[in-house]
């Protein structure tokens, strides 16, 4: 279930009577899974990119990233290795706020998710135009810790969590899809943790 806290107050129901997807466990613990080392953040050379099949390309530092209007999504975490953590509060900024400042051209279809170490993580477009969909700097009400991605994550909370990727650095729109790092290593391209959708 997700809840998105704005200006207006709306509840988006996942599909299904049960909270837990089919093969999912809960978890009060948040489980640290990465590839790779934790990068270091600098505010002075850090910045956040949306590129590719756009009218406006996007370049925005931290502290415009800070300044932009702030969202709050209350969602569950689903990780395909079968835990699921459930009424995480997020804050951040809603993807809807990056794409609509970038303006999509019509024949982008696609968001290849860029982050740090060459990771990338693949989605439809129209799954980053979802309200309870956001680029996150803080959870519980405290800022990311770097282990689970600060100083920015991306948060999809309908799909399985790899989809959320960690240390994000932009969002690139395609016409065509590309497999990101878990998915051209057997991890299945959709995603969708209602229909078990683990692997290939």
């Amino acid at each position: 279930m997700s809840r998105w806290w704005g200006a207006k107050r709306k509840e988006v129901v996942a599909p299904g009577t049960d909270r837990l997807p089919p093969g999912q466990r809960v978890t009060r613990d948040w489980p640290v899974l990465h590839a790779g080392n934790i990068p270091r953040f600098s505010e002075a050379t850090w910045d956040f990119r949306v590129f590719g099949l756009v009218e406006i390309p996007l370049r925005i530092t931290w502290r415009e990233f800070q300044a932009l209007p702030r969202v709050q999504v209350v969602s569950d975490i689903h990780c395909v290795t079968s835990w699921s953590r459930l009424d995480n509060r997020w804050e951040g900024v809603a993807s809807r706020e990056l794409l609509h400042r970038a303006r999509a051209k019509p024949e982008a279809r696609f968001v290849i998710v860029h982050a740090e170490q060459g990771y990338t993580a693949n989605l439809p477009l129209e799954a980053l135009l979802d309200e309870d969909v956001l680029f996150a700097d803080a959870h519980d009400g405290k800022p990311l810790a770097p282990e689970h991605g600060f100083p920015l994550r991306l948060v999809v909370p309908k799909r399985y969590f790899w989809k959320s990727a960690k240390w994000v650095r932009g969002m690139e729109l395609t016409a065509e899809d590309r497999p990101g790092f878990w998915e051209v290593r057997g991890y299945n391209n959709n995603a969708d943790p209602w229909r078990a959708e683990r692997y290939w």
